[in-house]
Formats: C-alpha cells, sequence, structure tokens
C-alpha cells in the first residue's frame, strides 16, 4: 500500500526531501505548500503531486498520511500543530522549533492528537555513526574523558542576505549554532548522553546579520566527560565537521561522518576505520546532493507510522539539543 506524503516550505531543502521520499519504494509526494509560486511549480513538474499556495489547501488534499516540514524554523510548531490536528503524522526537519516552549506544545498536540513526531537529525542513522554508537556502548573507549566538536563551515554573504529568514532571531532562532551546530549537539547527546554548558560564548564576528556566525562553549556530560564544541560559518572556505572522543582506553576520530580514526587498546576483530571521507559537502555549501541520510529518516519513519512504532529521533530526542541550544544561548550573550 502506497503511503503519501505532503511537503511544506518549497526552498532547497524541500527538493531535498522531494528527491528522498521519490526514492522511497511505495512512498508518494502527495503535495507541496509554500509561498513561491514559481518553485512549487518546477517541484510539481519534476515530482508530480498537487501544490497549494495556500495552507488549508494543502492540510485538506487527501490522500495524504504525513507531512514533512521544512519551512522556516520558526514555522515548525505552528504548521505541524495544524498538521497534527488534521490527524496527518508530522516529520520535522531540525531544529524542532526555535524554543522548547513551541517545542512542547508541538509534542503535546501530536500526543493528543494520536500521531507521529519526528525531527530530521539524519546523522542519528549514518552507518559510521551507528558503528561509533555501538562502540560506546560496548565501552570499549573505557571510562570517556573528553569530547572535541569542530563544525568549521562558510557561507557565503549572499546565503543570509537572499533569505527572509536566515540569521534571524524572529524565525531562523539564531544563527550558526541553532542552525548549523544543532545537528553535531544533538550528535554528541546521542553518543554521550545529557549535557549542561558550564562556559560559552556567541558572536557576529563576519556576516551582517541580526544573529551569531560563530558559537563556542564548554559541556559537561552526565557520564562524566568534558566536552568543548565550536560552530561557525565564518571560517573560509569550510572544514569537514570533526568529532573526537578519548576514553581511558583509546580515542575516535569522527570526519565529515566517517571513522576516519580509532585507537583502541582493545579493538574488535572485525573494526576497520574508513578510508574515504563522505560526500556530503556542507561545509560549504547549504545544498545537500547525498540524500540518502533523509532518505533512511523518511524510511524510519514510515516504518514508525507502520508499526505504531517510535522514530529515530522523536519529539522528546528533538527537544534535547533544542534546549542545549536554549542554555549555550543564555550564557553566551553574557560571555559567561
Amino acid at each position: 500500500m502506497s503511503i503519501h506524503i505532503g511537503l511544506i516550505g518549497g526552498g532547497n531543502i524541500t527538493g531535498t526531501h522531494a528527491r528522498a521520499v521519490s526514492a522511497v519504494p511505495g512512498a508518494k509526494v502527495a503535495a507541496f505548500y509554500g509561498t513561491n509560486a514559481a518553485k512549487l511549480e518546477q517541484l510539481q513538474g519534476e515530482f508530480g503531486g498537487t501544490a497549494y499556495l495556500t495552507f488549508d489547501g494543502f492540510l485538506a488534499h487527501r490522500p495524504m498520511e504525513i507531512v514533512i516540514i521544512g519551512s522556516p524554523s520558526g514555522l515548525h510548531a505552528e504548521q505541524g500543530i495544524a498538521a497534527a490536528h488534521r490527524g496527518l503524522h508530522v516529520l520535522v526537519e531540525k531544529p524542532l522549533d526555535i524554543s522548547t516552549q513551541r517545542a512542547d506544545d508541538l509534542i503535546s498536540a501530536c500526543e493528543r492528537s494520536r500521531v507521529k513526531l519526528g525531527v530530521i537529525f539524519q546523522d542519528r542513522l549514518k552507518p559510521d555513526i551507528r558503528a561509533l554508537k555501538k562502540l560506546l556502548a560496548k565501552r570499549l573507549l573505557g571510562k570517556l574523558l573528553l569530547a572535541d566538536a569542530h563544525v568549521k563551515w562558510y557561507r557565503p554573504p549572499e546565503y543570509y542576505a537572499r533569505s527572509r529568514w536566515r540569521g534571524t532571531w524572529s524565525l531562523d532562532g539564531g544563527g550558526a549554532l541553532i542552525n548549523q551546530g544543532v545537528h553535531t549537539l544533538d550528535l554528541l547527546l546521542w553518543l554521550l548522553g545529557d549535557a549542561r554548558p558550564l562556559h560559552a560564548r556567541v558572536a557576529t564576528l563576519l556576516h551582517s546579520i541580526q544573529t551569531e556566525d560563530t558559537a563556542l562553549a564548554l559541556l559537561e556530560f552526565s557520564c562524566g566527560a568534558l566536552g568543548v564544541f565550536e560552530a561557525t560559518t565564518a571560517a573560509y572556505p569550510g572544514y569537514a565537521r570533526r568529532v573526537e572522543i578519548s576514553g581511558t582506553q583509546g580515542t575516535v576520530v569522527l570526519e565529515d561522518d566517517r571513522l576516519a580514526v580509532a585507537g583502541m587498546r582493545d579493538p574488535p576483530a572485525d573494526f576497520v576505520a574508513s578510508q574515504a571521507l563522505g560526500k556530503n559537502v556542507s561545509s560549504s555549501s547549504p545544498a545537500i546532493n547525498d540524500v540518502e541520510g533523509h532518505l533512511r529518516i523518511i524510511v524510519d519513519f514510515i516504518d514508525a507510522v507502520r508499526s505504531n512504532g517510535t522514530p529515530a529521533c522523536d519529539g522528546y530526542e528533538g527537544r534535547r539539543s533544542l534546549a542545549l541550544v536554549e542554555q549555550i544561548y543564555q550564557l553566551g550573550r553574557h560571555g559567561v
């Protein structure tokens, strides 16, 4: 039985969602909603479905069982709540919204309507990252000591200048931290457990935007490890994300979503570090060329809907990184 999916947004990420949905066996793009008529016409011509310039018309479209929200972050909860009230399952691009209060409203609405809520943190389903999760679960690094995460990315001035919402407090909720860095915060929380910021600093060092383009935080994890996190969109020309985790029995390095280095006192017999970097070019471009990660998340979400299971990242899991972002902003604005 086919499952019909509606896409909300109409920007670059909606094109990524459409390509991913089209690659899922048994899934169909049912409808699009956005405010750019030309972009919607282009998407409809390429992927099928019905294009709507009114949100109510889109929500009334049937058959449609799932919506994927790729609109500006500050609209996620509002649109997700409206979809849940219509009995539609909701899969939201990161972050869940721009405040935990709004995220809580969305979580509650989906629970009341008995629909699934998922958040697109596709890193959780990438093969090497899942392999790292298993290494940590088996305690092969021993007692965890340090975690360093570097997101030294670059966005040109036009990335912000040509957008009505990027780098704004009202619709983006912040800058490099909540938009680009949140993926890595979610990854750290998923791998290491809850964290709290001890010190933080946010600053606008390059771009002419309302919000920060650079953020730093010193973190303390519930497992006892300490961490250093940095995220920026000002580091030309942009470098692969790098995460290093060290324990008393070894160190692993995740670079561009691949396990590039793994030095363990007692490594698994079948473990081999990756020899090649990944295909994701997020370090220097907002365009997502490789949709494999989104495809996995969509397949996982469809499975959760059909089996009444839990998505890889549900609303409560998606809220964790947003809460940490809020805490970093609170400390960072005062340079604590």
